[in-house]
C-alpha cells in the first residue's frame, strides 16, 4: 500500500478488506486531493473504505483514525457522536478541509459541549472548525484570550468567519481597555473591517504596523494623509503595500519629478491595489513630467487621442507594457477601448506572424477581434495563441465563434476526434453546441466532466451543462428505487454520486427527478444542490418540498439545517421563514448570504430574528446590524433612528454595501451625519466608508459637495442615486467622476442629463484631466514620426517642438 503512491487513488479491490487495512488506506488516501477531475470517483471509493473501516465497531472508537474521509459523515453520523469522542480526534479534525457548513456547526458544538466560556486553549485546538462557533461565543471570550488567538496558528481560519462572527470578534477587541493596542493586534483580512470611526481615535499607527494588515480604501485613504504628515520618509508608505490605495491625484501632484520617478516602481508592484481614477492620475503626472519614458501602458488611461503619440517603433513595448494587464480593469469605457485596441491592431498590422507575438502580447490575446483570430493568426502561432486564449475570462460571443471554426478547421468535428485531442481542447469544448458535444458525452465522459470540474467558477452554457448532464446518465446505473415514493414507480432518481459529478449541470434535473430523490441522497447531497446556480425557481420549490419530507416543518430545523440549504431556502415563503428558529444571529447570517429575498420574505426574516431573540431595535449590536445583512433594508425607516449611534457607526461600511431603497438610505444618511458631520464637512475617506448611504443625500447636498471628491463615491452608490437626483449634479461636477464612478451611471442617469453634462460624463470616461489641472493641449506630444503632419487630433511630434523654438514660444504665448 505504501508503495502504492497515487496509484491507491484508482485502487478498487475491496472485497476483502478488513476494517485495519480499510483504515490505513484512507490514510494514504489523503494525497489524493491533489488529482484534478477524478474527484469523483475518490469520494466514491472513499465512502466505500468509510462504510468497511467503521464495521463492527462504533463511530466513537473509530472517528480519530479516519483521516479526511471523516468528511463523508452525514450530519446524523455526526450528531451520534458523544463529545468526548470529537474531544479525542480534534487532532484529525482540525486539520481536515473541505468540511460543510452544517458539519462544522454540529463538531464545533460537540467540542465545545462542556466549556461554559471559550479559553484560548480550546479555541487553538479547533482549527478548521473555527468557524463553528458562535458570535455570542466569540463576544464572551476573555480580551486576552482572543488577542492570543489572532496571534496564533488558528488566525488562518478567522478568513472562513462569518462577516457578523469577525464584527463579533473587533467589537470585543475595541472593547478591550487599551483599545490601540486591540486593533493594532488585528491581522490581515480581518483589520479590513475596523470601522474609520475608530481608527480616528487611534494613535500610534506606522508604515511598518500596517505592512502585514489589508485594508480597505477607506481606511487608506485616511492612514496615509495621516501618516504623511508624521513621517520623515514619505518613501516608506508607498513600499508598505496596502497604503497605496489611499494615495490621491493631490498627493501624486504634490510629488516633485525626482521622487515620483524614483519610487514609481511601488505603484507599479501594487498596480492591482490601485483604482482606475488613481491610474488616469498617475498617467497624467508621468505625462507631465517625464512622457518620453513613460510606461506605454500609462497612455491607455488618458484620453483616446494620445494613443496616436505611440510611433511604430515602440509598438512593442506598448504592447508588452499594456499586454501585462488587465484591459477591461484599466479601460472602462467601451468606446475608449475600441481606440485602444486600434491602436493594437494597427501595432500588429493586424495579423500575428510567430510565436514572439503572441508573447509580447499577453493578456491582449483576450481581446483580439474575431477577424484576426480568424485570419489573422499564422499557423505557426497558432498552437501558442491556443493555448493564451484558454485563460481567458470572458471571450465575446464572436470571438467564441472564431476560435471554434479554427478548431474545426484544424480538428475536424468532435465525432473524430481521438481522447487526446479532447483533453487537450478542454477548456474549449464549451464553444461547441450540444449535437457537437454529444459524441464527446458518448465517446469520453470522463473528460468531460474533467471539463466541466474546472469550470466550477463560471456558468458554464446550458448546451455545454445539458452535454455533461447526459454523460452522467448515460453511464450511471439507472436502477429505479425497490420501494419507491408515491408517483415514482420506474422514475431513475439522482444518486449521491450522479450529483457529485455534475456539479451545475444539477440544474438539468427534471421535477420529477428531484421529487423522488431518495432521503439519504438529499441529507448526503443538500449542500452542493443549495449551490447550484442554475436552478430554477420551480425546481428550488421542489427541494424545499424535499426537505420538509426529510426534516419535517421548517419549525423543527436547527441552525445546521438553515446552514445548509444555500439557494434553497430562497423557495421558503413568509409563512415557513416565520416558522424558522431565527433566535440566533448565526442562523440569520447564513440566510443572508442570499442576496435574492424578495422584499416580503427579508421583512419576515427581519421580525423573525426580532421576535425569537427578544431584541428591540434599540437593542441591536453591531454584530447584530452586519449578520442581518440586506433584510435590514427591510426596516421601518421609522426604527431607524432607534439604532444606537455606538453601534450604527463601526458597521457604517458594511451597511453601506448594502443596495436599499432610497429612502431607507436617505435615513441611514440622516444616521451618518451624527456620525461623520454635515455633508459639506465630509472627506473622501468618510464618502468612501459610506458607500450607497453616501446615494441618500438631497439634491442640495449633493450640489455642495466638492468636485474634488466625487471620484470617491463608490460606484455603487452612483448607481444608486436617483436619477432625478442625479441630474441636478454639475457639468463639472459629472467631469471629476473619475473613470470607474462615470462607467456605473446607468441608462436612466444617462437620459436626464442635458447636452452639457454628457460632454463632462464622456470626459470622465475618457480619462480627461480635470483633477487640479485643465486637459493638456493636443499638441504637446511625444510622437516621432518622419512627418511634421500629425494624424487628426493627434499630438505633434516631439522632434518637431525640439526643431522649431519658435512653436514653442508661440504655445507659450498663446497659453
Amino acid at each position: 500500500m505504501f508503495r502504492l503512491g497515487l496509484l491507491v487513488c484508482f485502487y478498487d479491490d475491496l472485497e476483502l478488506l478488513d476494517a485495519t487495512v480499510a483504515q490505513v488506506l484512507l490514510h494514504q488516501m489523503i494525497k489524493c486531493s491533489h488529482l484534478r477531475g477524478f474527484q469523483a470517483g475518490v469520494q466514491k471509493l472513499k465512502a466505500e473504505l468509510l462504510d468497511i473501516a467503521t464495521e463492527n465497531q462504533t463511530l466513537n472508537e473509530t472517528l480519530g483514525s479516519l483521516s479526511d474521509a471523516v468528511v463523508g459523515l452525514t450530519y446524523s453520523q455526526l450528531e451520534s457522536l458523544s463529545p468526548e469522542a470529537v474531544h479525542g480526534a480534534i487532532s484529525t479534525l482540525s486539520q481536515v478541509s473541505g468540511w460543510a457548513k452544517s458539519q462544522v456547526i454540529i463538531l464545533s458544538a460537540k467540542y465545545l459541549a462542556h466549556e461554559k466560556v471559550l479559553s484560548f486553549y480550546n479555541v487553538s485546538q479547533m482549527g478548521a472548525l473555527l468557524a463553528g462557533v458562535s458570535t455570542q461565543a466569540f463576544c464572551s471570550m476573555n480580551c486576552k484570550d482572543l488577542s492570543q488567538v489572532l496571534r496564533s496558528a488558528v488566525s488562518q481560519y478567522l478568513s472562513d468567519l462569518s462577516p457578523a462572527q469577525q464584527q463579533g470578534i473587533l467589537s470585543k477587541m475595541v472593547e478591550a481597555g487599551d483599545t490601540a493596542s486591540g486593533i493594532v493586534e488585528i491581522q490581515g483580512a480581518l483589520f479590513k473591517e475596523v470601522s474609520l470611526f475608530d481608527l480616528r481615535r487611534q494613535p500610534g499607527f506606522n508604515s511598518t504596523v500596517l505592512k502585514d494588515k489589508e485594508l480597505g480604501r477607506s481606511q487608506a485613504l485616511f492612514l496615509y494623509e495621516l501618516l504623511l504628515k508624521t513621517t520623515r520618509r514619505p518613501e516608506e508608505l508607498l513600499s508598505a503595500g496596502q497604503l497605496v490605495k489611499g494615495v490621491t491625484c493631490s498627493h501624486i501632484d504634490a510629488m516633485s519629478t525626482d521622487f515620483f520617478l524614483a519610487h514609481f516602481q511601488d505603484f507599479q508592484n501594487n498596480f492591482a491595489l490601485l483604482s482606475p481614477y488613481q491610474v488616469n492620475c498617475l498617467a497624467w503626472k508621468y505625462w507631465e513630467v517625464s512622457r518620453l519614458s513613460m510606461p506605454p501602458f500609462l497612455l491607455a488611461a488618458l484620453p483616446a487621442r494620445y494613443l496616436a503619440s505611440v510611433p511604430a517603433s515602440q509598438c512593442v513595448p506598448f504592447l508588452i507594457s499594456l499586454g501585462k494587464s488587465w484591459l477591461d480593469s484599466l479601460v472602462l469605457d467601451s468606446h475608449k477601448k475600441t481606440s485602444v485596441l486600434r491602436k493594437v491592431q494597427q501595432c500588429l498590422d493586424n495579423s500575428i506572424a510567430d510565436e514572439y507575438t503572441v508573447d509580447i502580447m499577453g493578456n491582449l490575446l483576450c481581446h483580439l477581434p474575431a477577424a484576426i483570430i480568424d485570419r489573422g493568426i499564422s499557423p505557426r502561432a497558432w498552437a501558442t495563441a491556443l493555448h493564451g486564449l484558454r485563460d481567458c475570462p470572458d471571450l465575446n460571443p464572436k470571438q467564441k465563434a472564431a476560435v471554434r471554426l479554427k478548431l474545426l478547421g484544424q480538428y475536424g468535428l468532435p465525432q473524430h476526434w481521438t481522447a487526446e485531442t479532447t483533453k487537450d481542447l478542454g477548456p474549449f469544448l464549451v464553444l461547441f453546441s450540444g449535437d457537437e458535444l454529444s459524441s464527446i458525452a458518448t465517446k469520453f465522459p470522463e473528460i468531460l466532466l474533467q471539463a466541466a470540474s474546472k469550470m466550477a467558477r463560471t456558468l458554464p452554457p446550458k448546451e455545454f451543462l445539458w452535454a455533461v448532464f447526459g454523460s452522467v446518465r448515460n453511464s450511471s446505473d439507472k436502477i429505479p428505487s425497490s420501494d419507491p415514493m408515491p408517483g415514482c414507480h420506474g422514475v431513475a432518481a439522482p444518486s449521491s454520486d450522479d450529483i457529485f459529478k455534475l456539479a451545475e449541470a444539477n440544474a438539468c434535473w427534471a421535477l420529477e427527478d428531484l421529487r423522488c430523490m431518495e432521503e439519504d441522497t438529499f441529507i448526503r447531497t443538500v449542500e452542493l444542490l443549495g449551490a447550484v446556480q442554475g436552478f430554477s425557481r420551480p425546481q428550488l420549490m421542489t427541494l424545499k418540498e424535499k426537505a420538509i419530507q426529510v426534516w419535517d416543518m421548517p419549525s423543527y430545523w436547527r441552525e445546521h439545517h438553515i446552514a445548509s440549504l444555500g439557494r434553497i431556502a430562497l423557495a421558503l415563503n413568509e409563512s415557513e421563514l416565520e416558522q424558522l428558529n431565527l433566535s440566533s444571529i448565526d442562523t440569520v447570517a447564513f440566510l443572508t448570504q442570499q442576496t435574492e429575498w424578495s422584499p416580503r420574505q427579508a421583512e419576515s426574516i427581519l421580525q423573525g430574528f426580532l421576535d425569537d431573540s427578544g431584541y428591540n431595535i434599540q437593542d441591536l449590536k453591531s454584530f447584530h446590524l452586519v449578520g442581518l445583512g440586506a433584510t435590514l433594508c427591510a426596516i421601518n425607516i421609522t426604527e431607524i433612528p432607534l439604532i444606537k449611534i455606538s453601534e450604527f457607526r463601526v458597521v457604517v461600511a458594511r451597511i453601506g454595501t448594502l443596495l436599499c431603497s432610497t429612502h431607507v438610505l436617505a435615513e441611514f444618511k440622516r444616521k451618518a451625519e451624527v456620525v461623520f458631520g454635515d455633508p459639506t464637512e465630509w472627506t473622501s475617506p468618510v464618502l468612501q466608508e459610506l458607500g450607497t448611504i453616501a446615494a441618500g443625500l438631497t439634491k442640495a447636498e449633493l450640489r455642495m459637495l466638492d468636485k474634488d471628491l466625487m471620484p470617491y463615491f463608490q460606484p455603487s452608490a452612483i448607481k444608486c442615486l436617483p436619477d432625478e437626483i442625479f441630474k441636478e449634479l454639475s457639468a463639472e461636477q459629472i467631469a471629476s467622476l473619475g473613470p470607474e464612478n462615470a462607467a456605473a451611471v446607468t441608462h436612466a442617469q444617462r437620459r436626464r442629463l442635458s447636452p452639457l453634462q454628457l460632454q463632462s460624463l464622456q470626459q470622465a470616461l475618457d480619462g480627461a484631466k480635470t483633477h487640479s489641472w485643465q486637459d493638456a493641449p493636443a499638441s504637446a506630444g511625444p510622437t516621432r514620426t518622419s512627418s511634421s503632419r500629425s494624424p487628426a487630433g493627434a499630438p505633434l511630434s516631439w522632434d518637431l517642438w525640439l526643431g522649431c523654438p519658435l512653436l514653442v514660444l508661440m504655445a507659450k504665448f498663446l497659453w
